[in-house]
């Protein structure tokens, strides 16, 4: 057996697909304001601009990370690293 195919190997999990996702805040609004959104409506987010933005794997918050720009697509760089996954 090679040292790639051995339990334990990292190797083994570098092609295993997961969920990441940045959320930038969240709002609740009743269905029925929900369905009067339209192009251009705005929905006030329970963050402020400089706000750091959560980090999920998984469904498990990981991380906290700011918004910046690469070219011409959003990205986030992680600025805290949580000790243990939060739900």
């Amino acid at each position: 057996m090679g040292d790639d195919t051995m339990v334990g190997g990292k190797e083994a999990v570098y092609d295993v697909s997961v969920e990441c996702y940045a959320v930038l805040g969240t709002a609740n609004l009743p269905i029925a304001q929900l369905l009067k959104l339209g192009r251009g409506a705005v929905v006030e987010l329970d963050r402020k601009v400089n706000d750091p933005v959560d980090l999920y794997v998984n469904r498990k918050k990981i991380a906290k990370a700011e918004v910046v720009v690469v070219e011409d697509h959003l990205a986030v760089t992680v600025t805290e690293v949580l000790k243990r996954a939060a739900d």
